[in-house]
C-alpha cells in the first residue's frame, strides 16, 4: 500500500484517434508525460501478467473497469478534489485502459492524473486565499472531510464551499492548539496555515513523471491481484532494504522542512550517531561525493532526490554541507565528511520483555514476551555467506536462549501487525518450536505442490507457547501461526487474520526487458537521474507466482487463521484484509500434508477461553475496547464536524473529559497517580491485550498441571 502522493499541474488537449479519443501529450504545455522507459517497462508488465503471473488475467474491458476506478480512487478517495465533469470526460477510457498497458500507451491514465494535479493545485490555491478572508465563528455550520460516499462536485462553487469549510476547519483546531493567546494570536495562526499550504503547493509542483507512473502502475497491478506490485527504482529500493532490516547511509531519517533537508532522527551506531557533529533538526543544504567531488545544491529538491544523493555503497565518503539547528538560512554552512556504512535497523527487529503475571492460583508466573514486527531477512549478507548476517529467526533463537537463561515459564510471541517478509524465516522460525516436519505448502502457476519442511531435528523452546494475532497479520506471520496451531504447539490469541495468502517473487525488470530495448532506451539516455545508488535500474515487480496452504491442507487466503482464544477488534473483516479486497484470490483447500501433531489442544484451548471470557466481564480495558469499537464504526459511516466554536469547543472538551475519565480509570486501578486537569497526559504503556494473553499463558501452565 503506497501512501497518497500528491501530484502536480496543468491541463492538456485531446485529438482523435480512429473511432477513439486519444490524448495528446505532446501538446500539452507543462502536463507531465511517460518515458520511453515507462511505455517500455509498462508493456513488460502487461505481458506478465497476462501470462506468467498465478491468476493469468486477460486485459479486458472487465479489468479495464477496474484499473480505471482504482486510478480515480487512489487519486482522490475523499472526492475533494475532482468535478463531475471531469469523471464524465474520463469514461471514454473506462472500458479500454487495461489494453492500452499491453501496447505501452500510457496517454490515457496520464492524461487523468494531469487533470487530478490542476485540480489539486488550484483547491490549494483556493484554500490559500480563504485564509485571508474574515471567519465567522458563530454560523451553526458543518465540514465532512471525506466525501467518499457523496457524489463528485457538481461545479467549481460546490468545490468552494467544501474548501471554505476546510480552511474554516484547520483555523478551528489551530485556535483550539494555542495555549496562551495575544493580540498576534489570529496573525500567527493565519501565517502558520499559510505555510502549510504553501508548502502543499510547491511539494505538488515538485511532483514528476515517475512518482505518476508509480500510481498508474499501481492502479494495474491492484486489479489483478492486491500483491502483485510494480516498484519504481526508488520503491524497490526502499521494498529491498525493509526485507534486509538494513540499508547503507549515514544512519538518519530525513523530512523537508521549508524547502530544506531536515534531520528528524539519528538511528544509534550509524556514521552520524558517532561522529556526533550533527543533531536532530541540523538543515542539509548540499551534497558533494568523495573527498574532492563538487556540491550539490539541494534546497527546494524533492525528499527523494535528495536522498538518493545522500545514501550510497558502504565505505564511500559522503560530504555534506550543514546550516546547524537554530542558525538563520543566511548563515555560513559547515562541512562535514562521513563514511556511510549498512545500518541495521534495530526498531524494526525481534525484540523481548518478561511479564510477571499472579495466576489463578494465587503463584507468580515469568511470561516471556517476544515481539516481531515483521520477517526480515538480509539476502544480500546471506548470499555472501556473511557469519553474521541479519534474520528473525537467529535473533529469536538468541533470544529465546536468554529468556532461558532467565527461567521464564512460558513464551508470547506477538505477532500483531506483522505484515509478513521472508517466507524461509517463517519456516525457519517454526523450526524452533517443532522438532522436524512440514511448515506449509505452496501450489505454483502450474498446479505443482511443494511442501517446505523444517529439517532441523531439536527445538529451542518446549515450553508453553501462545503466538498473539490480530486483523494486520499477514502472509508469513499467518504461516508460522497457522503451523503452531496445526500441530497443537501453542495457542493462538487475538482475532482473525489478515488473510493474505500468496506467494510473491520479485523480479528485477532488467531481466523482463529485451536488449534491443535496453539499447533503445541507452541511446535516448531513457535512465532517471534521481535512480538511487544500487536500485534497480528499471524497477522492480513482485508477481504473485503460488499460494500458500497450511499442513492441514486449507489454505490462509482470504480467511486467514482464526485464534483459539478471541478478543474483540474494531477493523471489520469487510473493510480490512483480504476478504475486503475486490482482486484477491478465493479460499480453497487441497490434501493435507502427512505431519505429526504434538498435542491435540482444542479441550484446553476451550477452557483457556472460558476462563477468558469469565475475566472479560470484569474487566476495565475491556469495556473500553467494546466502546472504541462502536466509536470506530460509527465515525467510518462518515461523521460531520461543527464548525461553530462553541459546538467544536464542547465537542472538544467532552472528549478530553470522556479520555481524562478513561485514563483515571486505569490508573487507579493499577494503583497509579491520577491525571490532573491542565497537566500533561502521563504515558500510557499499558497493553491490555498483552497483559490478558499473558493471563492466559498463566492458565495455561496451571491447566497442563493438572
Amino acid at each position: 500500500m503506497f501512501k497518497k502522493l500528491i501530484f502536480t499541474l496543468f491541463v492538456i488537449s485531446i485529438v482523435s484517434c480512429g473511432s477513439k479519443p486519444r490524448v495528446n501529450l505532446s501538446e500539452v504545455e507543462g502536463g507531465l508525460k511517460p518515458s520511453a522507459q515507462h511505455e517500455v517497462i509498462a508493456k513488460e508488465v502487461a505481458g506478465l501478467l497476462e501470462s506468467t503471473s498465478y491468476k493469468k488475467v486477460q486485459l479486458n474491458d472487465s479489468i479495464s473497469k477496474i484499473v480505471f476506478d482504482n486510478l480515480i480512487k487512489s487519486l482522490d478517495q475523499g472526492k475533494n478534489y475532482l468535478l463531475q465533469s471531469d469523471i464524465d470526460e474520463f469514461q471514454q477510457y473506462r472500458n479500454s485502459i487495461a489494453q492500452d498497458f499491453r501496447n505501452g500507451d500510457l496517454s490515457a491514465p496520464f492524461h487523468i492524473f494531469n487533470v487530478y494535479s490542476k485540480r489539486y493545485l488550484e483547491r490549494m490555491q483556493y484554500a490559500l486565499k480563504q485564509v485571508d478572508v474574515k471567519q465567522d465563528f458563530t454560523i451553526d455550520e458543518s465540514y465532512l472531510p471525506s466525501r467518499e460516499k457523496l457524489g463528485w462536485f457538481k461545479n467549481t462553487a460546490e468545490a468552494d464551499t467544501q474548501w471554505k469549510h476546510r480552511v474554516k476547519y484547520d483555523l478551528l483546531n489551530l485556535e483550539m492548539t494555542t495555549v496562551k493567546k495575544t493580540d498576534s494570536t489570529e496573525t500567527k495562526q493565519k501565517e502558520t496555515l499559510r505555510k502549510r499550504y504553501n508548502n502543499l503547493i510547491s511539494q505538488g509542483k515538485k511532483i514528476n513523471s515517475n512518482d505518476a507512473f508509480q500510481v498508474i502502475m499501481t492502479s494495474l497491478t491492484d486489479a489483478v491481484d492486491p500483491h502483485t506490485s510494480y516498484f519504481n527504482p526508488s520503491f524497490a529500493q526502499a521494498f529491498n532494504e525493509g526485507m534486509a532490516n538494513t540499508f547503507e547511509g549515514i544512519g538518519a531519517r530525513l523530512t523537508i522542512d521549508n524547502e530544506m533537508v531536515t534531520i528528524s532522527e539519528i538511528i544509534p551506531g550509524g556514521p552520524i550517531f558517532k561522529d556526533k557533529s550533527l543533531a536532530i533538526d541540523d538543515k542539509i543544504v548540499g551534497v558533494a561525493q568523495g573527498k574532492d567531488g563538487e556540491f550539490e545544491d539541494i534546497i527546494g529538491w524533492r525528499l527523494d532526490a535528495a536522498v538518493a544523493k545522500i545514501k550510497g555503497p558502504a565505505g564511500t565518503i559522503v560530504r555534506l554541507k550543514i546550516l546547524p539547528a537554530g542558525q538563520p538560512v543566511g548563515s555560513h554552512p559547515k562541512i562535514v565528511s562521513l563514511t556511510r556504512e549498512r545500518i541495521v535497523v534495530a526498531e524494526e527487529s525481534a525484540k523481548k520483555e518478561i511479564l510477571t503475571v499472579k495466576g489463578a492460583d494465587g503463584k507468580n508466573y515469568r511470561v516471556g514476551v517476544i515481539n516481531i514486527p515483521k520477517f526480515y531477512m538480509d539476502f544480500e549478507a546471506y548470499r555472501k555467506r556473511d557469519p553474521n548476517y541479519k534474520s528473525t529467526t537467529r535473533d529469536v533463537r538468541l533470544l529465546l536462549d536468554t529468556l532461558k537463561q532467565e527461567k521464564v515459564d512460558a513464551v508470547l510471541i506477538d505477532l500483531r501487525f506483522n505484515g509478513g517478509g521472508s517466507l524461509p524465516e517463517a519456516i525457519d522460525l517454526t523450526g524452533l518450536f517443532i522438532d522436524k516436519g512440514p511448515v506449509v505448502q505452496v501450489r505454483d502457476v502450474r498446479n505443482t505442490i511443494d511442501v517446505e519442511e523444517d529439517r532441523n531435528a531439536g527445538v529451542s523452546w518446549d515450553g508453553p507457547l501462545g503466538v498473539m494475532i490480530n486483523r494486520f497479520s499477514a502472509s508469513a506471520s499467518e504461516i508460522f501461526a497457522g503451523a503452531i496451531q496445526d500441530y497443537g504447539r501453542g495457542v493462538i490469541l487475538g482475532s482473525q487474520s489478515y488473510g493474505k495468502g500468496t506467494v510473491q517473487s520479485a523480479v528485477d525488470m532488467a531481466r523482463v526487458i529485451s536488449p534491443t530495448s535496453k539499447l533503445l532506451l541507452k541511446a535516448q539516455n531513457e535512465k532517471d537521474p534521481d535512480t538511487p545508488n544500487g536500485a534497480p535500474e528499471y524497477g522492480q515487480i513482485n508477481i504473485t507466482l503460488g499460494k500458500f496452504y497450511r499442513v492441514n491442507g486449507s489454505s490462509t487466503q482470504h480467511k486467514g487463521v482464526s485464534p483459539d482464544v478471541t478478543f474483540p477488534t474494531q477493523y471489520s473483516a469487510e473493510k480490512f484484509g483480504e476478504s475486503s479486497e475486490p482482486s484477491a484470490l478465493p479460499w480453497d483447500q487441497i490434501k493435507s500434508s502427512t505431519y505429526k501433531k504434538v498435542a491435540d489442544l482444542s479441550a484446553l484451548n476451550k477452557k483457556l477461553e472460558q476462563e477468558h471470557e469469565a475475566r472479560m466481564k470484569n474487566s476495565t480495558e475491556y469495556k473500553f475496547l467494546l466502546e472504541d469499537i462502536a466509536t470506530f464504526e460509527k465515525r467510518d459511516e462518515g461523521t460531520k464536524i461543527p464548525l461553530q466554536l462553541d459546538k467544536f469547543k464542547k465537542e472538544r472538551d467532552d472528549f478530553q473529559k470522556k479520555n481524562r475519565d478513561r485514563v483515571n480509570a486505569l490508573l487507579k486501578q493499577r494503583g497509579l497517580p491520577l491525571w490532573e486537569e491542565g497537566k500533561p497526559q502521563p504515558k500510557m504503556e499499558f497493553d491490555f491485550v498483552q497483559d490478558e494473553s499473558a493471563k492466559v499463558m498463566t492458565d495455561m501452565i496451571i491447566q497442563e498441571k493438572k
